[in-house]
């Protein structure tokens, strides 16, 4: 990893730390498959629209280091804490 996209990658952590401080996202991190590593964030949103913004203010997406996929998900439970 470069500088650079070391920099962009703190950034994207910043990002989504943020996100989930605001509410936005109620999880995110790597997901360590052996296949490759990737991230993964679950976030509660009220459109489609909306979960694209907010991927796409991502600054490793919009730098073009990553891309995304999006996956609607109906919640069947959820822990009480």
């Amino acid at each position: 990893m470069s500088e650079t996209e070391r920099t962009i990658m703190l950034q994207h952590i910043d990002y989504w730390t943020m996100l989930t401080d605001a509410g936005s996202s109620l999880l995110f991190g790597p997901v360590l498959d052996p296949k490759g590593a990737f991230g993964m964030a679950i976030i509660e949103v009220s459109s489609e629209e909306e979960a694209h913004e907010l991927a796409q203010k991502d600054p490793v997406i919009a730098e073009g280091i990553c891309t995304y996929e999006l996956a609607p998900m109906r919640i069947g439970a959820v822990r009480k804490v």
